[in-house]
C-alpha cells in the first residue's frame, strides 16, 4: 500500500484559514498584529523565503514590513535596528533573515531580539522555556513537523521518534516537541553507527541532515511517518529530499515531500507565533 502523502501546503491552509480568524479578532479588539523583517545582503534563497512570509502575512491579515539591508552593513548598525523594533509598540514580529554575513555573529542578533518578539523561536530564553515544558515562542520548522504529524491522526504518545540531524533549528527542537507529546525520541547524527538499525524501529522518522537521497525504502519500518525536512539541490538543478521518495512512499503510511511538504508549515508557524506575540504583548 502506497503511502498517503502529506503536502504541507493544503494541510497550511487550513491553518491559515484558523489563523485569519484570530487576526480578525484581536482587529476588533484594536491589535494588529505585526511582523518586521529584516534581510541583510542579496542572496536569492533569502529573497524568495522572505517574499513567501509577506504573502503569508497578507493572507492572514498580519500588517508586515521589510527592511532591507546592504551586505556591508556593521554589526553594530544591525543591532541598533534591533533595538529599535524592540521599542516599537506595533512590531510584535522580529524576524532576522538568517544567513547573515560573515562579519556579523548571528548569536549576537538573535540574544539582541526581544525574547518576546522573537518568532523564530531561537532566543536562548525561548529555547530554555521550550526545553522545560514552559509556554514559548516555538521554533517554526520543528513545530510545523508535529502538526503535520498530528495532521495524520495518529497518536504521537508512546510512539518512538527517531530524529535524523542535532541541529539547533530543527533535529533539537523537535525532538523536545516530540517528548512534549511523549513519544520516546532517540536522536540520531553524522557519528551514529549503524544507522538503518535505529530507523528500521521509527514509528515516526524525522530526516532532517541535509544529505540528498540518504534513506532509502530498507531503512523505514513499514507503515512509518517519515517526514523530509531536507532541501537538496542535485546536479540536475532539482531540489530533493534526505528520503528516497518513490521508494520510501511504498513502505510508509504517511509521507511528506520536497518540496511542498515542511516548507509551507515553517512559514504558517511563523505567522501563529506573531499573533500568539501579539496577544501576549497585548495583556
Amino acid at each position: 500500500m502506497a503511502a498517503t502523502i502529506l503536502y504541507g501546503k493544503e494541510i497550511a491552509k487550513d491553518i491559515r484559514e484558523q489563523l485569519a480568524g484570530e487576526v480578525a479578532e484581536l482587529k476588533q479588539n484594536g491589535i494588529v498584529p505585526g511582523l518586521t523583517v529584516v534581510l541583510v545582503g542579496d542572496d536569492p534563497a533569502s529573497h524568495s523565503y522572505v517574499r513567501g512570509k509577506a504573502r503569508g502575512c497578507e493572507e492572514v491579515g498580519i500588517r508586515s514590513e521589510i527592511i532591507y539591508k546592504d551586505a556591508s552593513i556593521t554589526e553594530k548598525e544591525l543591532l541598533e535596528i534591533v533595538y529599535q523594533l524592540n521599542e516599537n509598540p506595533n512590531v510584535h514580529g522580529i524576524l532576522v533573515q538568517l544567513p547573515l554575513p560573515a562579519h556579523i555573529s548571528e548569536k549576537a542578533v538573535i540574544e539582541a531580539i526581544s525574547s518576546e518578539k522573537d518568532v523564530d523561536g531561537f532566543h536562548p530564553v525561548n529555547v530554555g522555556n521550550m526545553m522545560i515544558g514552559y509556554d514559548s515562542l516555538l521554533p517554526c520548522t520543528a513545530n510545523g513537523v508535529v502538526e503535520l504529524i498530528k495532521r495524520t491522526g495518529m497518536t504521537i504518545e508512546g510512539k518512538h521518534a527517531v530524529v535524523i540531524g542535532r541541529s539547533n533549528i530543527v533535529g533539537k527542537p523537535v525532538s523536545y516537541l516530540l517528548q512534549r507529546e511523549n513519544a520516546t525520541v532517540t536522536m540520531c547524527h553524522s557519528r551514529t553507527v549503524d544507522l538503518p538499525s535505529y530507523t528500521r524501529q521509527a514509528d515516526i522518522l524525522i530526516v532532517a541532515a541535509g544529505k540528498a537521497h540518504m534513506i532509502g525504502k530498507d531503512d523505514v519500518k513499514p507503515g512509518a511517518v517519515v517526514i523530509d525536512v531536507g532541501v537538496n539541490r542535485i546536479e540536475s538543478g532539482k531540489l530533493v529530499g534526505d528520503v528516497r521518495f518513490d521508494e520510501v512512499k511504498e513502505v510508509a503510511s504517511y509521507l511528506t515531500p520536497v518540496p511542498g511538504g515542511v516548507g509551507p508549515m515553517t512559514i504558517t508557524m511563523l505567522l501563529k507565533n506573531t499573533i500568539e506575540a501579539a496577544r501576549n504583548l497585548a495583556r
